[in-house]
């Protein structure tokens, strides 16, 4: 069984992202403890790329600054091996093809079931060119992760039919970032997954306030959220961790 579904497990699940490396490995750690402490189900940890296609200028601004501080992928490897031993809700990378196939893709997703990462999510994949890393991450127990946008229309089924660990639902079109209100009908998106598969999805991409949390997990499985917490990183540095502990455990209260 997948380790993912244990976040989903108590309810709703509230699924927190964090960029590593930004502003260094100690707040990252820090952060992440924070969240798990005060609620989040699922953390899912941003690999830094120097193009990352489908942020926006928030994550982008992460990116930059984790990757001017020196982490590298080996970095984030080996300190998640460390910090991962005392945790344990389920973990996901997110970043991008790119990165993977540079590292070499077998060495990149055998080096994550042996850290303890469950699931795997990349972007820019599209999902006509997934096998090569599906068959990898099959081998290697690792889930690799599926997304629905609200362009996927007449492909929702058919990526739901083969989803893994969980759904990942965009509720906008564009890039990452918090949004004053989502349009998209997700209703009917998450009508057609729930007729094609058993995986639970959440719902990320633009989700910041409790209330925005609310209404969305009442029509999923959970909430995504990563623009909002990068943005505490970005405006508190150091002593962010304890501005992420208050925020999650008023998201998390939201949703219950």
């Amino acid at each position: 069984m997948s380790n993912i579904k244990k976040a989903f497990e108590n309810g709703k699940a509230f699924i927190s992202f964090i960029t590593c490396g930004d502003p260094d490995w100690e707040t990252t750690a820090a952060a992440v403890r924070a969240a798990v402490e005060n609620g989040a189900d699922l953390i899912e940890l941003g690999i830094p790329f120097s193009d990352p296609t489908a942020e926006g200028p928030v994550i982008q601004g992460a990116n930059l600054r984790a990757l001017n501080g020196g982490i590298t992928t080996d970095k984030i490897f080996s300190a998640v091996k460390e910090f991962r031993r005392g945790l344990k809700v389920p973990m996901v990378f997110m970043t991008y093809a790119n990165v993977v196939f540079s590292y070499g893709s077998a060495k990149f997703i055998s080096t994550c079931r042996d850290i303890g990462i469950d699931g795997l999510i990349l972007p820019d994949l599209p999902f006509e060119e997934k096998e090569e890393f599906q068959s990898l991450c099959r081998r290697y127990g690792v889930d690799l992760i599926s997304l629905i946008a609200p362009t996927s229309e007449n492909r929702i089924a058919m990526i739901a039919k083969e989803a893994e660990g969980f759904l990942y639902i965009v509720s906008s079109l564009g890039v990452t970032g918090t949004r004053s209100e989502i349009k998209t009908d997700l209703a009917s998106i998450i009508k057609v997954v729930r007729e094609n598969t058993g995986v639970p999805c959440a719902i990320g991409f633009g989700i910041s306030t409790p209330e925005q949390a609310k209404r969305l997990a009442d029509i999923s499985d959970g909430v995504i959220v990563g623009s909002a917490i990068i943005k505490l990183l970005e405006k508190y540095g150091k002593k962010a961790p304890e501005y992420v502990e208050e925020y999650v455990k008023a998201m998390k209260d939201a949703i219950r």
